[in-house]
């Protein structure tokens, strides 16, 4: 079953007591053969999806027009259980133009089913760190080539230098110069010497399994050197955390609000990736509430992006908001999916200006009714789209009228366009 709070365990099973470093996960093989089998049980194979199931907790990244989905978790009342993984062989492939999807199966070094694991592309690799599983936190690292022809294969990164970061789910990272930089987390006790603050979350010492708390740990990944460090940062560092988002604009990280203790915080931060300094952004304005399990992306140069999340009374959202970095602004952003709350989804930012927001839950994750998670697109506009775009938007939208002359389209637009009009799976775009 998933750890479906943003910090305590109360829904878990058989979590083991210590996982850093190399001694994370050694779960027997046959155990997870097990595990696995009994997933795909709980759907009919037979069956040939065009969409992914729905989930929440999993991960999201982009590389070029496609978005990559993988882990998160489901209601599954048909097995015993109230919720199960999603099985861990799958990436699902959402083609951010043709608005298709696409399954693929890997191999390898395949991870366990897992919730709350963060994820990042770099060069068309999807590295993935962290996470929660059957039988509690791992640290461990992974590494996947999204553009491979052939089968795609997963590798565990064994050789790595310096010490990892702690046993842990739901942490941000941010990407700059080929070094992945891993912020906050809910996990175990740190082992050894960590820079940065760690608290116990009290409600944790009652649950039958290891106590675990918040940090704000920063931890960079140097992909070059295949080193772990941890940068001795600058100015006043925000308080540990988790259900946090970050988002990479320049050399800049930036953090907005996630879980501490009993609230749900509307704070954000910056870091300079150069000098490693932290400043808070004090807005002068009101802007969004607090809250955790949200997302945050880049919608340009100078804007982020906000969506969704859920509130210390415990109430999804579907609010949208537009920071500007060089106005130190928040706006309210207006769009077309206000009845439809989400928390806990993944969203990706597209070449094209737009982000695409993936599953979540639709309702209180953390109450004992039945969550209602979402296989769902939705599709916001956060910038003008650009000439190229409009023109094949009117191409298609006059094809009665102009198709006859669309041979007359160099190979690659007249490609596109056949895809949007032969696309039958546009939902919620």
């Amino acid at each position: 079953m998933a750890d479906v709070n943003e910090d305590d365990n109360h829904m878990q099973v058989e979590e083991d007591p210590e996982e850093d470093d190399d001694d994370v996960e050694e779960i027997d093989e046959e155990e997870l053969i097990d595990i696995d089998t009994e997933l795909a049980s709980a759907h009919d194979e037979s069956v040939e999806l065009v969409a992914p199931p729905e989930r929440s907790g999993h991960v999201a990244v982009s590389d070029g027009n496609c978005m990559y989905i993988w882990g998160g978790y489901k209601n599954a009342q048909a097995t015993g259980f109230y919720d199960f993984y999603l099985p861990r062989n799958e990436i699902w492939i959402y083609n951010m133009e043709s608005r298709l999807w696409k399954k693929r199966t890997t191999e390898g070094d395949v991870p366990q089913s897992m919730s709350g694991s963060c994820a990042v592309c770099v060069d068309g690799v999807l590295y993935l760190f962290g996470g929660h599983h059957a039988r509690g936190n791992t640290n461990r690292l992974y590494r996947l080539p999204l553009r491979s022809t052939d089968t795609l294969h997963w590798e565990k990164m064994k050789e790595l230098k310096g010490m990892p970061p702690t046993s842990k789910d739901k942490l941000g990272c941010w990407v700059y110069k080929n070094k992945l930089v891993f912020f906050g987390g809910y996990g175990y006790v740190p082992q050894g010497t960590h820079l940065g603050m760690f608290e116990y979350d009290v409600t944790s010492f009652w649950a039958n399994n290891a106590p675990r708390g918040w940090n704000n740990h920063v931890h960079v990944l140097d992909l070059e050197t295949c080193a772990w460090s941890q940068p001795v940062t600058k100015g006043s560092p925000p308080s540990p955390r988790a259900a946090h988002a970050c988002a990479t604009v320049g050399n800049r990280g930036f953090v907005f609000g996630g879980r501490y203790r009993e609230s749900r915080l509307n704070d954000l931060f910056s870091i300079n990736m150069d000098t490693w300094e932290w400043t808070e952004m004090i807005v002068p304005h009101q802007g969004p509430v607090g809250r955790s399990w949200h997302s945050l992306n880049p919608a340009s140069p100078d804007h982020l992006f906000l969506f969704g999340g859920f509130t210390t009374d415990k109430q999804p959202l579907s609010d949208g908001w537009l920071y500007c970095i060089s106005r130190n602004e928040w706006k309210p952003f207006k769009h077309n999916n206000a009845e439809k709350p989400r928390l806990w989804h993944t969203a990706c930012s597209s070449e094209e200006g737009e982000v695409f927001v993936f599953g979540g839950c639709a309702n209180n994750l953390l109450s004992h009714q039945r969550a209602a998670h979402s296989n769902e697109i939705l599709i916001f506009a956060v910038q003008p789209k650009s000439l190229g775009r409009l023109c094949m938007e009117t191409a298609i939208h006059f094809k009665e009228i102009l198709s006859g002359s669309w041979e007359c389209l160099p190979k690659h637009l007249l490609r596109s366009i056949s895809q949007r009009v032969g696309s039958n799976n546009t939902s919620g775009s």
